[in-house]
């Protein structure tokens, strides 16, 4: 059976990452009948009319705009907007590889799974990119092999029913930024008897270049999604999460240890434990103002 796929890409000024992807896309090893390619630009200060144009010719490809309202709100509004059969969620600074697309088509079998493709840090040479692959390979690993509720794949490189993306509302538009937002909605999609499937074909090559302050930053918004995650499911009363044991920091301390050798992996292992300080941090800043919002509000 012929499967009919939606490349959903939400966009917010990174046009040169943005050319690279549509690149990609246009030589995958896919029929360019079955899949459509949908950009949308969240606000971004300048037009991609012109960056778009010369893919035209070989991709079904759509240009939708709004308001600057952060990624998922952006997914969301391609969803909705999409043909296929199933939504494919990439990022504007990921590069597929040419077969990605076969490897979700060939797992694409059963609308009650949702499919997670794997993400390789294309900048190597930079540790705290390396860094934060390593933290979401460690976290993969640990709630996968503990078949934990905590599961989740990253929102950049994963495949979805439509019909059951839209039934269960997309993703929640209250994450603003890249922090949380695909851990919210994997948790609700377990919580209505979902499943969550691993499809190591389907890879992709993240290309982004973090430095030290850039790193510290990304792990504190992190943390701030993280105090929105738990507030959400707070609201829909799910049960409470208890905070992960001892070993899940010590195992991830030592988790470079498995592929670094000597510096590098001291250095990664230091870097990992500023990404948890980070994080922390993150948390109690926005637990701190959302305490401040409710006494001024009250």
């Amino acid at each position: 059976m012929v499967k009919l796929f939606s490349v959903v890409i939400p966009t917010y000024n990174r046009a040169a990452t943005l050319n690279q992807c549509l690149q990609a896309l246009a030589n995958l090893d896919y029929p360019r009948g079955n899949f459509e390619v949908v950009v949308v630009d969240d606000g971004g200060s300048a037009s991609l009319e012109s960056l778009l144009e010369p893919w035209r010719g070989s991709l079904q490809l759509r240009l939708l705009k709004q308001e600057n309202a952060g990624p998922a709100a952006a997914r969301n509004r391609g969803a909705r907007e999409a043909d296929g059969d199933w939504l494919v969620f990439l990022d504007d600074d990921c590069v597929p590889q040419r077969d990605w697309l076969r490897a979700f088509a060939d797992a694409a079998n059963d609308p009650g799974e949702m499919l997670g493709g794997v993400t390789i840090n294309a900048v190597a040479n930079n540790p705290y990119s390396a860094a934060s692959g390593m933290l979401l390979d460690y976290l993969a690993e640990y709630f996968f092999a503990r078949t934990s509720s905590l599961r989740f794949f990253p929102s950049n490189n994963l495949a979805v029913s439509s019909e059951r993306f839209r039934q269960l509302g997309g993703f929640d538009s209250a994450f603003r930024s890249a922090a949380g937002e695909d851990r919210e909605f994997c948790d609700r999609w377990l919580e209505s008897g979902g499943r969550l499937r691993q499809v190591p074909g389907a890879i992709v090559q993240h290309s982004r270049s973090l430095n030290l302050s850039t790193f510290v930053h990304q792990h504190f918004r992190y943390g701030q999604g993280a105090f929105v995650f738990h507030s959400v499911r707070a609201k829909r009363n799910a049960a409470r999460r208890r905070l992960e044991p001892l070993s899940f920091y010590t195992g991830l301390i030592h988790f470079p240890s498995r592929e670094e050798r000597g510096w590098s992996a001291w250095r990664s292992a230091v870097l990992l434990g500023i990404s948890q300080l980070a994080n922390a941090a993150g948390f109690f800043w926005a637990k701190i103002l959302h305490l401040s919002s409710r006494r001024n509000s009250a």
